[in-house]
């Protein structure tokens, strides 16, 4: 592959939802009074959303209007496809919840993105399997293209979580999302779990956690609150899995962290490896079982980072991040996202950046952690990438690389014994 050849562009972070209403079919027959109920609450949700900041009035009715025809691709699969392609996008990991504004497409009880360990089991797990079956009819009408996330409540029964993951692939589904709050029940270091873990593994589907739910019953009005910690919970399990020997117990478990940025990883996985490395040792510090191998070892192996709207302090720290575990994301058709800019987005932020590492940041390390097939996509890809003349990269990549050196060389400062290094882009 030269590198004038167009991007191959997987999207690690999108979403897609039916209008909830229209999830009845969907739904288990014992469970419809229940989802009336769930139905009537919308405008008081939306109400206290407005009331404590999360909802803009005037901007929802802006953003309606502008985008009206292409918010329809959350859910109409032809729709979808103009609008990715229209991105340079060739390729999607599908998460629930399509509106993010009013939030219309909600997943039955709450689910979606507000998955969480609160959420009564039955409904929990009814709700998660509606939008499980519409998502597997809807990724198979282009398989080549999606990778759809399967919901799993997994703090309920065991047996029945166990049970979905299988069905979930059997279906055409490619990964998992559990919830980042397990709120009053087991935490995920607890070995009831395990068989859960191990069907993950089984079955070769990633697990993700995902911003959204969070305990905003204690933040009042303060909405500044809320934003602040909101990317901290998806990223809470990570270490609850890796303390606990998860990942020393599952190898073939795959774990990753969407729309949480990547900023907060290198001083965490610093700390974490200080810890192992230093007097503690593993197995004080994991009772549960020792860890045969420092921590940035199990992030190498087993972790990724779905960086949405990665930003360029990020790309700056990415070496030490590991450019192969941040996996970009657009977030479409979410407001907050790239969408319906992201060739202009994509242009600002990896002007600087090697080609080689963009590729692997914008699509190739996302195919191989969700199992897109790359050939399928390459003509797709040289249709509508964008090129690296398109993003601003310079053809001759000699000084590009030249100017990254140094810090590529250091890498993980605190394994190469090298000063910390300059940030080399800014903000």
């Amino acid at each position: 592959m030269s590198n004038e050849d167009p991007y191959l562009i997987i999207s690690s972070d999108c979403h897609a939802g039916l209008p909830t209403e229209e999830y009845r079919p969907y739904l288990d027959a014992r469970f419809h009074r229940d989802f009336d109920e769930f139905l009537a609450g919308r405008d008081r949700r939306r109400e206290e959303m407005t009331r404590l900041g999360v909802r803009n009035e005037a901007f929802a009715n802006k953003w309606f209007t502008d985008n009206e025809e292409g918010l329809k691709g959350g859910w109409d699969a032809t729709q979808r496809l103009k609008e990715l392609d229209g991105d340079g996008v060739a390729a999607e990991v599908v998460f629930p919840d399509a509106d993010a504004v009013d939030s219309q497409t909600a997943a039955p009880f709450g689910v979606g993105l507000g998955l969480s360990g609160d959420q009564d089991p039955d409904l929990g797990m009814a709700g998660a399997q509606a939008h499980n079956r519409w998502l597997a009819e809807f990724v198979s009408q282009n398989p080549e293209r999606h990778c759809g996330v399967a919901l799993l409540p997994i703090t309920g029964d065991v047996d029945k979580v166990v049970a979905e993951i299988h069905r979930a692939k059997e279906s055409g589904l490619g990964a998992l999302m559990i919830p980042s709050m397990w709120v009053d029940k087991a935490p995920y270091h607890d070995p009831r779990y395990d068989p859960i873990w191990a069907a993950a593994a089984e079955t070769g589907m990633p697990m993700v956690t995902h911003s959204g739910a969070a305990p905003r019953h204690e933040y009042g009005d303060h909405l500044g609150i809320y934003v602040s910690e909101v990317t901290w919970w998806p990223a809470r399990p990570l270490w609850f899995l890796l303390w606990a020997g998860v990942f020393e117990r599952h190898p073939g478990l795959k774990f990753g962290v969407a729309e949480s940025g990547c900023w907060w990883l290198p001083n965490l996985l610093w700390f974490m490896d200080r810890l192992y490395l230093g007097a503690h040792g593993g197995k004080k510090l994991s009772p549960f079982a020792e860890l045969k191998r420092p921590p940035h070892e199990y992030l190498d192996r087993q972790v990724f980072i779905c960086a949405t709207n990665t930003k360029r302090r990020e790309l700056a720290q990415r070496y030490e991040i590991g450019v192969d575990n941040i996996l970009w994301g657009s977030d479409f058709p979410h407001p907050e996202g790239t969408w319906p800019d992201t060739r202009a987005w994509l242009r600002r932020t990896f002007h600087d950046i090697p080609v080689a590492e963009t590729r692997r940041m914008l699509g190739l390390a996302a195919a191989e952690v969700f199992g897109f097939d790359t050939d399928k996509l390459a003509p797709l890809a040289r249709r509508i990438g964008p090129t690296p003349a398109d993003l601003g990269q310079d053809a001759d990549q000699s000084a590009v690389e030249a100017s990254w050196a140094r810090s590529r060389d250091v890498g993980r400062h605190w394994l190469t014994d090298h000063d910390f290094p300059t940030l080399g882009v800014t903000p």
